[in-house]
């Protein structure tokens, strides 16, 4: 399956997605953000200033509202490493693959559910097809759901909707029931999450047995906590923060007029 080219998404919903972000969160490690929280809050593991994380949101917010490619975002990482000296761990292209692929395919998941789930595409394709994508290390329970098909309220898609963990590229495709019906599919039950399932492997026929779930940290849809979430994700991540973070982040909130309880 081809890869998304990220320089030409222009998807409104996914840029919506990201400028949502209310915050900007200090921390040391990946999972201090969990899940919902990143609705509200925008982080890079590791990056504590003020001023090195506006700066990485910069960059991610071009990469997404103007098609910023990889190589564009490693020169600009590296002009702001340059002048922060942030110390960040890993390789510099690890390090940049994991910040520019999660945010692109986290927005990219937010934008798209928000067009899948609109009434009137409901009414006219109301099933989704899982596309596995060209992952290096691909996931064998992701491999096993490739061209599988639920319909679109199948419980299994809230915590099951593509990205599913680092460096996942799966994505969903919705259907018509005559979509369906031309390609020879059928629709399915999805299996139960948190349930183990045999699968197995197209080219050796060894069978694994997989829990169907999200790596941690993804089992959630990009944009779509409530506002009683949100609210509560806001005071969760409030109370993580230092009191002087913390304090700053409240004064910039209120600020833009921004109140939270």
């Amino acid at each position: 399956m081809p890869t998304l080219d990220w320089t030409k998404l222009n998807l409104e919903e996914a840029i919506a997605y990201f400028q949502a972000k209310l915050i900007n969160v200090p921390t040391y490690r990946w999972d201090d953000i969990w899940q919902e929280e990143h609705d509200i809050a925008f982080m890079v593991a590791g990056a504590m200033s003020a001023e090195l994380l506006q700066d990485l949101r910069n960059i991610v917010e071009a990469a997404i509202t103007e098609g910023m490619t990889r190589q564009e975002f490693r020169k600009q990482f590296d002009q702001i490493v340059a002048r922060t000296g942030w110390a960040y761990n890993g390789s510099r292209n690890w390090r940049t693959d994991v910040i520019y692929g999660t945010n692109l395919r986290t927005a990219y998941a937010a934008g798209r559910y928000q067009q899948q789930t609109d009434p009137d595409v409901i009414r006219s394709r109301p099933f989704w097809m899982w596309m596995h994508g060209d992952s290096r290390l691909p996931r064998p329970l992701h491999k096993a759901l490739h061209r599988k098909v639920f319909r679109y309220d199948d419980p299994f898609w809230q915590t099951m909707y593509p990205p599913c963990g680092f460096g996942c590229k799966c994505r969903v495709v919705t259907l018509s029931e005559r979509d369906v019906n031309r390609r020879n599919l059928a629709v399915d039950s999805a299996p139960a999450v948190g349930t183990t399932i045999l699968v197995t492997d197209p080219e050796t026929k060894r069978q694994t047995a997989v829990k169907v779930e999200a790596d941690p940290g993804f089992a959630y849809v990009p944009g779509q906590s409530r506002k009683d979430q949100q609210q509560q994700a806001m005071s969760n991540v409030l109370n993580r923060l230092s009191l002087g973070f913390r304090t700053a982040v409240q004064q910039d909130l209120s600020n833009r007029g921004i109140t939270w309880s």
